[in-house]
């Protein structure tokens, strides 16, 4: 387990959130949102970490498939990222503090989202390791979503009138990633890499059958 880029992760989220207490006045409920907001996403790229496994290509042929693996490390990830999340969201000060329902679904849709990224890498390519380049990805995503107006978009706040169509979208991005993640998450059956074609279909090449 990865636990070292989860530690740095979360640490620094923990200080993100216990930051909104040193100020003599308290932050509003609009920096709060900011602010967890900001914790969830390096939550996430903790997350993102998870699946990082130096001898993945040593472990592939074991009878205990890829999707065995995976859970028993998401198993084991989530009661700790449970508790981290309740700590971060104790620390920021009840004034600030946004609702722990919607403000937690999108610290989930996050969580999931880092997944469905790192599995796509696992899936696709023959990383070891892609914490890093779901970190990046992550970080990207992020972007462009701050980019995008309110209306459409997924950082509206309580009484914005987007607000019901902003957590419809968490929503519905928190159950596509789990089932992407899902879908992505066992061993292929067959490994496709470009130029390899069957050998039936080469050229100067015919099967009999005796």
């Amino acid at each position: 387990m990865p636990w070292r880029a989860a530690a740095v992760a979360g640490t620094g989220g923990l200080l993100l959130a216990g930051s909104t207490r040193l100020p003599e006045r308290v932050p509003d409920a609009d920096a709060g949102w900011a602010v967890l907001r900001l914790v969830a996403l390096l939550g996430a790229m903790a997350l993102g970490f998870l699946l990082d496994d130096p001898a993945r290509h040593t472990t592939a042929t074991t009878p205990v498939g890829r999707a065995v693996r995976a859970g028993l490390r998401t198993g084991l990830a989530l009661p700790v990222a449970a508790a981290w999340w309740t700590a971060a969201l104790l620390l920021v000060p009840a004034p600030a503090r946004p609702p722990a329902g919607p403000v937690t679904l999108e610290a989930a849709a996050m969580a999931t989202t880092a997944l469905a990224l790192a599995t796509a890498v696992i899936r696709c390519t023959d990383a070891t390791r892609p914490g890093r380049a779901t970190a990046v990805r992550l970080a990207l995503a992020a972007l462009a979503v701050a980019l995008v107006p309110d209306r459409w978009g997924l950082l509206s706040l309580p009484g914005d009138p987007w607000w019901t169509g902003t957590r419809l979208r968490w929503a519905s991005a928190l159950v596509l990633t789990a089932l992407l993640a899902g879908a992505g998450t066992p061993e292929p059956l067959r490994r496709w890499s470009p130029g390899r074609r069957p050998l039936a279909g080469r050229p100067g090449r015919t099967s009999t059958a005796r």
